[in-house]
């Protein structure tokens, strides 16, 4: 199959990567490092095996870039106003869009500006950076859970699997609003915690008050899914994530690094629209209601 991703950063680049190092053919949209792609290839530095695409098919549009059987948006949510400008020239009919982006209720917004596209959730569980041009620096993790919202063609959806899989990607298929769940349990406490305190992970779970509202705050997320009706989640779920939270490699999330290189935050689809879809089916997020308030104080 023929893959096309869409926001070459941390997620795209490594999982873009993956896919064409293993020899599936892979075309990149890069914004600022294109230039430099195009002339030095692309460089992944993972604790898995680092290895260096020689030959990219790199662009600078998407205008320029074939029609793709699969696409991977790796965009960050708060840039998804432009995909209506970025994804037609690489539909075609039976394409199929797979949004690796962090937050509840992405894909409902996306279908209503793509209306007959074929959508599937990615949740990725890495720790992946790119802060400088043409190298992903992927630390620890790599899975990805992919949950199906609008994939009718079964087989494709399995073949997709199966690519990652033989990409060397840990890849496993679970019910998407279970999967955009799980994947909220962690993203919830962590991103908004690291930034509203300036720390990373493991000091947030060797402080006993913050390793317990940590777990708190994964407790809510967990009592929001159940009351809407999402199975598969329990506090088992939370301490397997502080214990493999507690394995990793000191890390800041996507939103901290975001603060620090004063980007703006994904605050939108991570904490209000889970926030608002819980209190509408009369379960409210107290503590993490606050987290939103400080940190869309520390946005302004």
């Amino acid at each position: 199959m023929r893959y096309g991703i869409i926001g070459t950063g941390a997620i795209g680049g490594y999982y873009g990567g993956k896919l064409a190092h293993s020899g599936q053919e892979v075309h990149f949209l890069f914004h600022k490092d294109y230039e430099f792609v195009r002339e030095n290839g692309l460089q992944v530095d993972s604790c898995d095996g680092s290895f260096h695409l020689d030959q990219v098919n790199a662009y600078a549009s998407t205008t320029d870039m074939p029609k793709c059987d699969v696409i991977l948006v790796g965009l960050k949510t708060i840039n998804n106003h432009m995909l209506p400008k970025l994804l037609p020239p690489l539909l075609h009919e039976n394409s199929v869009v797979v949004l690796i982006q962090n937050g509840i209720g992405v894909e409902a917004d996306v279908q209503q500006m793509f209306p007959n596209t074929a959508l599937i959730a990615g949740l990725a569980f890495i720790c992946s950076a790119k802060t400088e041009p043409g190298r992903v620096n992927h630390q620890c993790y790599g899975s990805i859970n992919l949950g199906n919202y609008s994939c009718k063609d079964e087989s494709l959806f399995n073949a997709i699997l199966n690519d990652f899989t033989n990409a060397g990607i840990q890849a496993g298929s679970v019910p998407y609003e279970e999967a955009r769940w799980k994947k909220a349990v962690w993203n919830m406490p962590f991103n908004g915690m690291t930034v509203a305190l300036n720390t990373q992970t493991d000091l947030l779970l060797k402080n006993p008050s913050t390793r317990q509202l940590i777990r708190d705050l994964m407790m809510e997320v967990i009592d929001a899914a159940r009351h809407l009706g999402v199975t598969g989640l329990d506090e088992t779920f939370a301490d397997k994530m502080i214990e493999t939270t507690d394995a990793m490699t000191p890390y800041s999330p996507s939103m901290k690094l975001d603060f620090d290189f004063h980007r703006p935050m994904e605050i939108h689809y991570i904490y209000t629209r889970p926030i608002e879809i819980a209190r509408a089916a009369g379960f409210r997020m107290a503590k993490l209601e606050m987290l939103e308030a400080e940190l869309r104080f520390l946005q302004g």
